[in-house]
């Protein structure tokens, strides 16, 4: 049973921004909590990365960004980023989560993620971390003459003294990829972040630095954030989200990934959201900037794509859709 709105616990929510699309991202993101969650009494903390040796370029936000976000209510935040850095940018989630208040419940989001509901009132359990199942079958790749799934999987919880029986759903078929617990790493929570993420930290280095022997075919780049994740979550004694966070990646939030894949397959409540955070002046002059959301969201094309298909009714793959608005010329990242 979902607990009552008055005992669930405050929390964070934590994303990362940096110069760049993130960080008009992060605009939208921050845009969308304060008008679909009022109510929110956390604090939104913008990870921004330092300058270091891992960058071969000044990755802070440009301030007029920085100012817009905090407008806002957001607060930035900067991180040190000693072990991945540009070459890897997605262990910015990672290494961010070093420099956030030790102790305190969090929820990551990626930036391109609106939020189109009451995120407090969801039913976090942060004794139980888990994570987004928005995925693919993008890791592991299966050789013909190799480790299969389980092999593979079962490797992993070995090295880090983890129970693999436990984390897997045995109403899929063995071998089958979702048999196996593997996360987007679009979203996910715990209880002290310091705690999560050097946990995170350390199972993603000893994966890149000394794999199992099973690994050695596979390709851990770009992927190494979500190979270590489901192993992260179940050292926690967390796993596979229950019904009552049914509203991440559902009525409350949506990881839209890339505009033109927004326009082509969320609902109408979705695209209503986003046009209307876009829409006061503030906000639009520094959107602008950027040219897909310009393109798509102030000069009408994404309205276009969204003309392209029927949602009742899309194609089966994402590819499909991509092609097909690439023939049409509306395709922007």
């Amino acid at each position: 049973m979902a607990r009552s709105a008055k005992k669930r616990p405050e929390f964070n929510i934590f994303i990362v921004a940096q110069a760049g699309r993130l960080g008009y991202e992060a605009l939208l993101f921050a845009a969308s909590l304060k008008q679909s969650d009022p109510g929110f009494k956390g604090r939104l903390l913008v990870g921004e990365p330092r300058p270091g040796p891992r960058w071969e370029q000044d990755p802070r936000l440009p301030d007029h960004i920085r100012k817009a976000l905090e407008a806002l209510g957001a607060e930035i935040v900067p991180f040190e980023t000693p072990v991945f850095g540009g070459p890897y940018p997605n262990g910015n989630k990672i290494e961010g989560l070093l420099a956030l208040p030790e102790g305190e419940p969090f929820v990551f989001f990626d930036t391109d993620t609106l939020v189109t509901g009451p995120l407090s009132e969801v039913a976090f359990d942060f004794d139980r971390p888990s994570a987004s199942m928005k995925r693919e079958n993008t890791w592991p790749t299966i050789e013909l003459y190799g480790p299969g799934y389980g092999a593979i999987w079962k490797s992993l919880y070995d090295k880090f003294d983890l129970a693999f029986e436990p984390t897997l759903d045995l109403s899929q078929p063995d071998e089958y990829w979702q048999r196996y617990m593997y996360f987007n790493a679009g979203w996910f929570f715990g209880p002290c972040p310091r705690e999560f993420g050097r946990r995170f930290l350390d199972y993603a280095r000893a994966i890149e630095d000394d794999r199992p022997e099973e690994l050695v075919c596979q390709q851990l780049y770009p992927w190494l954030d979500q190979i270590a994740l489901p192993l992260v979550v179940a050292s926690f004694g967390g796993g596979r989200p229950g019904p009552e966070l049914a509203g991440l990646d559902g009525d409350v939030t949506c990881h839209w990934r890339i505009l033109p894949l927004m326009y082509a397959r969320e609902s109408d409540r979705v695209i209503e959201v986003l046009e209307e955070v876009a829409a006061p002046n503030k906000i639009k002059k520094v959107l602008k900037e950027y040219e897909p959301m310009l393109r798509m969201i102030y000069q009408g094309r994404g309205q276009k794509v969204r003309a392209m298909f029927d949602r009742e009714n899309l194609p089966r793959r994402e590819q499909q859709i991509r092609n097909q608005i690439k023939r049409e010329g509306f395709w922007m990242r």
